[in-house]
C-alpha cells in the first residue's frame, strides 16, 4: 500500500492517506507559536517531509522518552506533578526530516536537527488547540496505532491548508 501523511495545522488533524484516499483522521496539537522552520522558533515547520526514523515499538503506552530514550517511566498524573516542567514525549515518535533545501532541511531550517517529531503526549493536551513546542502531538492510542501502519521514509505534507 502507498501511504502518506498529511497535517494540516488549520484543523488540527493528521490524515493518513493510503494510495491518495484518507483512510484515517486523528486529532493532533502543533505549535502554540504557529507555523515556521527557523531552529529554535518553537514553530511547526511546513513543506514536505518524510520519517526518517520510529522510536519506540513495543514500549508499553504512556511510556516516557527523553533524548529518543524510554526512561523506563509510565505518565500518570503523579508524574506530572513531581515534573510540571516537562514537555512529555510519550509511547512512540515518528522523527522527521525535511526535503525542501532551504526551507526545511539545512542551515538553520533543518527539521531533523530540530528534533521535530510526531509523538505521543498526554492525552488531554490533544484538544483541537495549537500547544506544543513545535512537534506534532497525538494521543497515546493514535499514535501507537499510527506507528504500525507506517514506515520509515513515508511521506508527510504538513500545510496550514485544509
Amino acid at each position: 500500500m502507498n501511504s502518506s501523511l498529511f497535517v494540516s495545522l488549520l484543523r488540527q488533524r493528521l490524515y493518513l492517506v493510503d494510495n491518495g484516499i484518507i483512510s484515517r483522521s486523528y486529532p493532533i496539537s502543533s505549535a502554540r507559536n504557529g507555523p515556521g522552520e527557523q531552529q529554535h522558533s518553537g514553530c511547526t515547520p511546513r513543506g514536505r517531509h518524510y520519517i526518517r526514523a520510529k522510536i519506540g515499538a513495543g514500549l508499553p503506552i504512556r511510556s516516557v522518552l527523553i533524548g529518543r530514550r524510554p526512561t523506563g517511566e509510565i505518565y500518570s498524573t503523579a508524574l506530572a506533578a513531581t515534573f510540571p516542567k516537562r514537555d512529555w514525549i510519550l509511547s512512540r515518535i515518528l522523527w522527521l526530516s525535511g526535503l525542501e533545501m532551504g526551507f526545511n532541511r539545512m542551515g538553520k531550517v533543518d527539521t531533523f536537527r530540530r528534533y521535530i517529531y510526531i509523538h505521543g503526549s498526554p492525552d488531554h493536551l490533544i484538544d483541537g488547540s495549537p500547544r506544543s513546542c513545535g512537534c506534532i502531538r497525538m494521543r497515546n492510542q493514535d499514535i501507537i496505532e499510527l506507528f504500525e501502519k507506517v514506515q520509515a521514509g513515508t511521506q508527510v505534507m504538513i500545510s496550514e491548508q485544509e
